[in-house]
């Protein structure tokens, strides 16, 4: 364990804290993401994800996590300050080791419930869906085509941890369609242009929700080779939804059908 505190602001450990949290290229290269917070650091420990580094500043707070005794930085407030995103910050940063889950890895219950996202662009939004996600049990989160990086410290914060605790997978349309198929889940995709509305479906049976970007919708893919497509009756000036309520709106219609169990 390291007990000397690092006061200066080009250690290349700061350095490259710095880096990891501002490039997602580089996290892929070094497979090391950072994590801000001790509820979202704990969020990761619980996901089986595992820490290469610590890094503490005891200015902000004292008491280490009993957790975790291995590779301890501490550093001075100026030098956290230039590693961490938020104002309030607690006094925690941790790097993780990067895993991958693939759609093989997920385990499904008797009557699969899954949220499809194809090319979410907005972390917020992603880290939105994640606390529903988390918030209805659901199966898993597979996220299409992505234009926003799932370990992007703000899809971390936004998701207040949750995209480690569920289970998160990354793979291409084709791929998710598949799969879906193979495991009897039917696929519904939500489009402003439906004939049908949300709540006439029934999802007591292996179910996907699939959800596109704000700005574009769902591609030709998902509305051509979804099973069905719903859409959430609207009849206000403005033709659609924020992405992340749209989705809750929708889950949870799922689970009152499956009584929240």
């Amino acid at each position: 364990m390291q007990t000397d505190t690092i006061t200066s602001l080009q250690n290349p450990k700061i350095k490259n804290v710095t880096l990891l949290r501002e490039k997602s290229g580089e996290r892929n290269r070094q497979k090391l993401f950072p994590v801000e917070g001790i509820r979202e650091i704990k969020m990761a420990v619980s996901g089986g994800y595992e820490i290469d580094t610590l890094f503490v500043c005891h200015e902000l707070k004292k008491t280490v996590p009993d957790f975790y005794t291995k590779n301890i930085c501490n550093v001075n407030r100026k030098v956290f300050e230039k590693m961490a995103c938020r104002e309030d910050s607690d006094g925690f940063i941790a790097v993780f080791k990067m895993k991958t889950n693939t759609l093989s890895d997920i385990k499904l219950s008797a009557a699969p419930f899954v949220i499809a996202l194809e090319a979410i662009e907005k972390p917020g939004n992603l880290g939105a869906i994640l606390r529903t996600a988390d918030a209805a049990n659901v199966d898993a989160v597979i996220v299409c085509d992505p234009k926003s990086d799932i370990l992007n410290p703000n899809v971390i914060r936004s998701s207040l941890g949750c995209v480690f605790v569920v289970n998160t997978v990354v793979c291409s349309s084709e791929e998710a369609f598949k799969w879906m198929k193979n495991n009897n889940i039917t696929a519904y995709a939500a489009e402003l242009e439906a004939s049908r509305q949300y709540c006439d479906e029934n999802y007591t049976c292996g179910s996907a929700i699939v959800m596109g970007a704000e700005s574009t919708g769902l591609s030709d893919f998902w509305l051509k080779n979804a099973d069905k497509r719903i859409k959430i009756p609207m009849k206000g000036k403005v033709d659609s939804l924020n992405v992340s309520v749209s989705t809750a709106i929708l889950t949870f219609e799922v689970m009152r059908q499956r009584k929240f169990m």
